[in-house]
């Protein structure tokens, strides 16, 4: 394992969501029927991360999570710890699936406690990760953006905010004082995780967000604003990365379409250190979007975790190169196309395979980066 000097994000990184060990699945059950205390689940919770930061460690990782194991949702649990926010329970089929889901929305103010479960979940996994780095993954702000307020019915009908710009106000600086929050908790590698860009990309949900009498095209401007705003007080040792996917449900997606259409706001954020995309089947388009990365690295996602079929090393070899064409080899690493459990449930395939895909993107980057 090499030292933590190494420029982040590293040539073969995670994305931070691993699948959840049944026993962790049947003592949740067991909180949600009663059966336990809250203090029981987080201990068990407690021994199911430090089992799963040895495994992360044998596997040559430089960067470790807690695999988002005290998480329902990779979202949704650091967006109902946020002031301002109400959570609710629906039906969706949004997926090709339906299941039953929770949502946000904005109901009051917006701000960042200081009391937040997860810098307290970021400083246990940090206390057990060395010698590698913790990392710790939230969702991007945009998230909220989004699906809290702009296609949010809840919303819409009894709206908080006067404008835009005083919603915007409030939401860059909580994600400001949250990044902050977890510098100051000791974290050097934090990720934002936002899947929201694929809503202007998708012709569909471009539709639904001009029935909601906004236009896509300019919100474009408003979440690269948003980000950039919320990133502008970034200590200098912190690197933060962005990852997208097109939704990750129990193996199911949500988005369709190009990244071009995103691909100069998104690049043209400064402040991220890489930006991890996924890369694993033909929905995601071609590499030729890359030609508006600047100086940052990105972070082929070419391994799916959406099924257990490991994949050829000399074809993730060849689309490596294939995709050095548009940026600098130099420029270019490797990780699965996104978490392996996005949500609690996780995706269809097994640990065996989990660990299978995170070796082979460690002997494929191995193969093909000397600084690996």
């Amino acid at each position: 394992m090499a030292d933590n000097n190494q420029k982040i994000p590293f040539r073969y990184d995670i994305v931070g969501s691993f699948l959840r060990p049944e026993s962790l699945k049947i003592a949740r059950a067991a909180y949600a029927d009663g059966a336990i205390s809250k203090a029981d689940l987080t201990e068990i919770e407690d021994q199911a991360i430090l089992e799963l930061i040895k495994k992360q460690k044998a596997a040559g990782l430089h960067a470790v999570t807690d695999g988002e194991f005290r998480r329902r949702w990779w979202h949704l649990d650091f967006i109902a710890g946020l002031n301002g926010i109400t959570v609710f329970d629906f039906q969706t089929s949004a997926f090709g699936i339906t299941t039953e889901a929770q949502g946000t929305y904005v109901s009051g103010p917006l701000s960042f406690p200081g009391t937040h479960p997860f810098l307290e979940h970021f400083r246990f996994t940090q206390k057990h990760a060395s010698p590698a780095l913790a990392k710790q993954t939230i969702p991007g702000p945009n998230m909220i953006f989004l699906d809290s307020l702009i296609l949010s019915k809840q919303y819409n009908e009894m709206p908080i905010y006067d404008s835009l710009d005083s919603f915007k106000h409030d939401l860059i600086k909580t994600y400001q004082d949250a990044i902050q929050a977890f510098y100051d908790a000791g974290c050097r590698y934090l990720q934002l995780d936002d899947t929201s860009w694929g809503g202007l990309f998708d012709d569909r949900f471009r539709e639904l967000i001009k029935n909601n009498g906004l236009d896509a095209d300019q919100l474009l401007n408003d979440f690269q604003e948003v980000t950039e705003k919320s990133l502008a007080n970034k200590p200098a040792d912190l690197a933060v990365t962005f990852h997208f996917c097109k939704g990750n449900f129990q193996s199911h997606w949500l988005y369709n379409g190009s990244y071009e259409k995103i691909a100069k706001n998104l690049f043209s954020i400064d402040a991220f250190d890489g930006f991890f995309l996924e890369y694993d089947d033909d929905r995601s388009g071609s590499f030729e979007p890359l030609k508006e990365l600047k100086n940052q690295r990105v972070v082929l996602g070419l391994v799916t975790t959406k099924n257990g079929q490991l994949e050829d090393s000399a074809a993730m070899i060849k689309r490596i190169k294939e995709a050095s064409q548009f940026v600098p080899l130099n420029q270019i690493c490797l990780s699965p196309q996104c978490g392996f459990a996005s949500t609690h449930e996780g995706n269809h395939l097994s640990e065996a395979d989990q660990w299978e895909k995170i070796n082979l993107v460690k002997t494929i980057a191995e193969t093909v980066w000397q600084d690996a």
